[in-house]
């Protein structure tokens, strides 16, 4: 880590990245040739040819904006977690602790991961249709503000008292045809949620080239609830409420609908194409 651009999102987590900031400009002034701190806004606009380490200060989201530069090339990742969920950190096992996230960037070690393209577009933990969608979509910023993660766990409670089943035609590897009911679709790279709390897959690794699927079948909340307590103790078996599968590249047919990558709001009017990206991200991990 010679050469170092660090990009920062100063709204996110409750602005716990201002609070970062004077540590990590601490750390970069030992352990660095030069370093520069500039917002995720002004990324698009830097040339970042000599830099050899981006650090992402922020939450999924400014991880989900730097991945463009990092993708396919010689560049690292590095991560300060100053975000509500901060979901990759939690998966690389890099501390929300300042000092903890810090020494995971002075121990240097890279490991390489997947990422997936979601109709030409990165991205690192999940894309989430339906009850996951809503629940990261119209959860209030200004709840998130006050309450952090915990206002993710109040709108899913909220939330899973009025599921709704949409009509779903998945393509798998080109081949497999899956036509289903669901209230909920997510396929992930890092399936993991509320911090490692909860995985929706089985036997899941960043770097096991595949995508995991989980498809929520039902819309009644107590059997949701049920089903989420079998998430919670790993009895993760298809039936019929959910069913869990292991892709390299997935089509879902669709008109409209709207989704999240990464914790970031997107609308789609046109079919949804997901592909596992090997080995594609250098990140340095515990």
């Amino acid at each position: 880590m010679k050469n170092v651009l660090v990009v920062s999102n100063f709204k996110a987590g409750r602005k716990r990245a201002i609070k970062y900031k004077k540590a990590v400009i601490s750390f970069l002034i030992k352990n660095s040739n030069k370093f520069k701190f500039i917002s995720v806004d002004e990324i698009s606009n830097m040339d970042i040819s000599d830099y050899d380490t981006i650090v992402a200060m922020g939450g999924d989201g400014t991880i989900n904006s730097v991945l463009p530069y990092v993708y396919n090339t010689d560049k690292v990742l590095g991560i300060i977690p100053c975000g509500t969920a901060n979901l990759l950190a939690a998966r690389l096992k890099i501390s929300n602790s300042i000092k903890k996230a810090i020494a995971v960037l002075k121990n240097g070690n890279v490991k390489t991961i997947d990422a997936m393209k979601i109709n030409g577009e990165l991205g690192i933990l999940r894309l989430g249709l339906g009850f996951d969608s809503d629940i990261i979509c119209k959860t209030p910023q200004s709840l998130k503000n006050k309450f952090g993660y915990f206002s993710y766990f109040v709108a899913g409670c909220l939330f899973a008292l009025r599921l709704k089943k949409k009509k779903y035609r998945l393509v798998i590897n080109s081949s497999e045809e899956i036509k289903t009911n669901a209230s909920c679709i997510i396929v992930a790279n890092a399936p993991n949620m509320w911090q490692n709390v909860v995985s929706v897959a089985h036997k899941s690794k960043l770097d096991d080239e595949l995508l995991d699927v989980f498809i929520l079948k039902t819309k009644n909340p107590i059997v949701f609830f049920f089903e989420l307590v079998r998430i919670i103790l790993k009895i993760k078996v298809n039936n019929s409420r959910a069913e869990y599968l292991k892709a390299k590249s997935i089509n879902i047919q669709n008109k409209w609908c709207y989704a999240h990558i990464d914790g970031e709001k997107r609308r789609y009017n046109e079919d949804i194409n997901i592909n596992v990206e090997q080995k594609s991200i250098k990140v340095l991990a515990k």
